[in-house]
């Protein structure tokens, strides 16, 4: 009984990463436009656009190609699935770590907009990942 309920848990996880891709793919191509369409130079805005429309892209995809594996899971494939979420987990907060260290750099030694629009980009995709990763994993929790 606990395989089925484990993979309504993956595909709800699943759905939520699709959305949060939808958007921010909307939110950074909206961003995009509005930049194009009036003439703004504004290198923070539109590198903060880039890095949440490429990392939706990307995030789209995985959920597409993960969606596609979904099966029910024994033990042993419960355990594989939760050690990869770990490991994301701790992969995510590595990202954000990336964004933290882009917007310092981009902002006490460099003075660049755009570096530290792009860390902004990349410390929220970051924790949003985690986030979602290790709400997975909270609810797999009790299952085991």
């Amino acid at each position: 009984m606990w395989a089925d309920t484990l993979l309504s848990l993956e595909q709800g996880h699943l759905l939520r990463l699709g959305v949060w891709a939808a958007i921010s793919i909307l939110g950074g191509t909206v961003i995009l436009a509005v930049l194009t369409v009036r003439q703004i130079a504004a290198p923070l805005l539109k590198h903060f656009a880039i890095q949440t429309a490429a990392w939706g892209a990307i995030n789209a995809l995985i959920a597409l190609w993960a969606w596609r594996g979904l099966a029910m899971r024994d033990f042993a494939g419960t355990q594989r699935l939760l050690n990869i979420l770990w490991l994301n987990t701790g992969l995510d907060l590595g990202y954000a770590a990336v964004g933290i260290t882009l917007v310092i750099v981009g902002w006490r030694w460099e003075r660049r907009l755009g570096a530290v629009g792009a860390g902004i980009g990349v410390l929220l995709q970051g924790l949003a990942l985690a986030l979602l990763d290790f709400r997975l994993i909270q609810l797999i929790g009790p299952l085991r």
